[in-house]
């Protein structure tokens, strides 16, 4: 299981997904003054150069981040949607000039977002990443806002649910490279339900041939259905070209999902499906289900 390092990842049309997604739900939830804790499951290192290391070496970023930027700064931003213009804040954030040398993974757009009364929790497992975490977290402004965890989130995630403030967004998004992470998610996600059934889960998700993989999505719809949860699911298939082994559609599933996001990825998605997209079967996939 520690064979996986998201900088392999970083940067690629899966990260654009969720991050657009994950900044629409921050947006909304602090609309309201009420404290708000957030929780990511699998953190990571926290922020990743592009330039050298394992992104380099996967060069992922390639079809997403660096595709994306290039035809942001082409092109009259007037074209963009809100939720793109938004995330491509976030990372020009990190870059001061337009070339993106390094992207904000999950934890530092989180941070970024915080505001005085918010706390954000990072859990990760593997002994190396870890340590780069702590060491990327403590030179943000808010880094007294953030706890870390060198702990297991899915048998944690129970015991932290609900927040004081019954106010939370939880994020989790495994490698799934252990097959028990599909056991283990649903497992956790039922037993956070069953303590914070109004709190906001967004769970991202490789779409893979994997049994396990491809029967995510609907098991995730009958957990909802179940709660009585309404939820969203958001795809986006980039469809490399043939041959090539990377990955080529990732999904968002949110629980209790604001009522803004489905218009926001409604003009977000096809834009995207135009600027990654590299054939005919790029494409994205939108549900939305009110319980």
């Amino acid at each position: 299981m520690f064979s996986y390092r998201h900088a392999f990842h970083a940067g690629s049309h899966a990260d654009i997904l969720k991050h657009i997604v994950l900044i629409q739900l921050v947006s909304y939830l602090q609309e309201k003054e009420g404290a708000l804790t957030i929780i990511d499951t699998h953190a990571g290192a926290g922020i990743y150069s592009l330039s050298d290391g394992f992104a380099a070496v996967s060069k992922e970023a390639e079809g997403g981040i660096f595709r994306l930027n290039q035809y942001f700064q082409s092109s009259d931003h007037s074209v963009f949607t809100s939720s793109i213009s938004e995330y491509m804040q976030a990372i020009a954030s990190e870059n001061p000039n337009e070339k993106i040398a390094f992207y904000p993974g999950s934890p530092f757009i989180l941070a970024k977002m915080l505001r005085p009364q918010d706390r954000l929790k990072l859990f990760e497992l593997h002994p190396k990443e870890i340590d780069l975490l702590r060491h990327n977290v403590q030179r943000l402004p808010q880094s007294k806002q953030i706890d870390i965890y060198h702990e297991d989130s899915f048998s944690r995630l129970k015991g932290l649910v609900p927040p004081p403030s019954r106010r939370g967004l939880v994020l989790i998004d495994p490698s799934y490279e252990d097959k028990q992470d599909y056991r283990y998610l649903e497992s956790a996600l039922e037993e956070a339900l069953s303590r914070f059934a109004t709190g906001c889960y967004a769970i991202w998700y490789p779409i893979l041939s994997r049994r396990e993989a491809a029967a995510l999505p609907d098991r995730l719809q009958k957990i909802a259905t179940a709660h009585k949860r309404s939820w969203l699911q958001a795809e986006l298939r980039v469809e490399n070209s043939p041959g090539e082994r990377r990955l080529q559609a990732s999904g968002m599933f949110v629980l209790n999902p604001p009522w803004t996001l489905e218009g926001h990825l409604k003009e977000a998605l096809p834009t995207l499906v135009k600027i990654l997209g590299q054939n005919s079967g790029a494409e994205f996939i939108l549900k939305n289900v009110e319980n």
